[in-house]
């Protein structure tokens, strides 16, 4: 899952806001993906329906927390 957006550099600190949105929750959404990575590689060496359904949920939970992670920075995109 990569999202790539290219901003043109302009003149308004709203353009220099929205190029730079929080370092931590960046550095959170990195982690997170790198979290989805690692777990869907796990998930697909298992065999045991236990550790299936572990990994399930764990792809369910990275998913989820991603998403949040990223509708939060657009909204600091979109607020001065």
């Amino acid at each position: 899952m990569k999202h790539n957006r290219t901003h043109c550099s302009g003149s308004t600190s709203t353009d220099i806001f929205s190029a730079h949105p929080d370092p931590e929750l960046l550095t959170e959404l990195r982690q997170t993906m790198s979290t989805i990575n690692t777990v869907f590689n796990h998930f697909e060496e298992v065999v045991d329906p236990t550790l299936i359904d572990c990994y399930i949920y764990e792809l369910k939970a990275a998913h989820l927390r991603y998403q949040f992670l990223l509708r939060h920075i657009k909204q600091q995109e979109n607020t001065i």
